[in-house]
């Protein structure tokens, strides 16, 4: 009888065990802020080491079209996490859509003046006279006038052309502009393929005006109805990270192995490379990734009421716009 007993205590541990085994992982979208680029390598890296599945998520990384419809889509429950840029998160949230971000990977604002080397723009001085190419109504030409201010030169002196992101290329590369307004980890790079000349950068935190950039974005819904998820997603995604630190070229090796056509593999180890300074700031240096310095979030919140058409009342309700609370210890 005891014998008995035994042999069914160990049928019952044998299938309790198989349950967990079999248990699926949680399927889970994270909808990016834009079409595959090197700042996107870490989250791939993340799947191929098997952070992801180690903490039950099956993830799947989707391309998007800018990051306001990707935080649109997060607040309709398309997506359960976004890749996206503080600015969109902040004036989706001001007016009533129910996001926040739960990290903020890029805490230097990537935002640039970019130019070909031999037009001789070193500093913001040298645009007095220029031709720039900006998009009308985006989040850099928001910022732009903030930029100028900083840097002493004014408005007046800078001649402007409007396009989109391909038309700024374009011009600057076709000479129809000297500089345009951009990313200092792609088009600079983008630009240097096309010439085959040095491009130069000049970035807008230089002078004082950094508006934090790409960060993770979720419901309200979802942290209070499935905190834990966002919790093992930002656990994987922390280790991501910080391996892509140690090993950029791994990361992008990552993406070009899920997605062949994500980009050439210089150019993406290049423009990762350029991306991993804007991981912290002087406050957030000794800290692991995501977690921001709260002083950042004022100083960005500050910046969108006064450049970026975010009503004034946003600088008092800043604390709804963020939390840090799950990101791991």
């Amino acid at each position: 009888m005891k014998r008995f007993a035994k042999i069914i205590v160990a049928i019952a541990l044998c299938v309790a065990a198989l349950g967990a085994v079999a248990e699926p992982a949680q399927k889970v979208t994270l909808l990016l802020n834009f079409y595959l680029y090197s700042e996107h390598a870490p989250f791939f890296l993340g799947i191929e080491r098997g952070y992801f599945a180690k903490e039950g998520i099956d993830l799947d990384i989707q391309e998007g079209r800018g990051s306001v419809p990707t935080v649109q889509a997060v607040a309709a429950g398309t997506a359960q996490f976004g890749y996206a840029d503080f600015a969109s998160v902040v004036k989706a949230a001001i007016k009533g859509a129910p996001v926040l971000t739960v990290g903020v990977l890029l805490q230097k604002s990537p935002m640039a003046v970019i130019s070909l080397t031999e037009r001789g723009i070193a500093a913001p001085k040298d645009l007095r006279g220029k031709t720039v190419a900006l998009t009308p109504g985006d989040s850099l030409s928001q910022v732009w006038p903030a930029f100028l201010k900083k840097a002493g030169v004014a408005e007046a002196d800078v001649k402007i052309l409007g396009g989109d992101v391909r038309a700024k290329l374009n011009a600057v590369i076709n000479n129809q502009a000297d500089a345009m307004l951009g990313y200092l980890m792609d088009q600079n790079l983008k630009i240097e393929e096309a010439t085959k000349k040095p491009a130069t950068t000049i970035p807008f935190s230089s002078y004082g005006v950094n508006l934090i950039s790409s960060c993770i974005v979720v419901t309200r819904a979802t942290l209070d109805q499935d905190g834990d998820l966002v919790r093992r997603f930002m656990r994987a995604a922390t280790r991501a990270v910080e391996d892509s630190e140690k090993d950029p070229a791994a990361a992008v090796d990552a993406m070009l192995k899920a997605q062949p056509k994500a980009g050439d593999r210089t150019a993406l180890i290049k423009g990762l490379a350029l991306t991993l300074p804007l991981y912290h700031t002087d406050e957030t240096k000794d800290l692991p990734p995501f977690r921001v310095a709260p002083d950042s979030i004022l100083a960005a919140v500050a910046l969108l009421t006064e450049y970026g058409g975010v009503d004034k009342a946003a600088l008092q309700s800043v604390g709804s716009f963020y939390t840090l609370t799950d990101l791991p210890k």
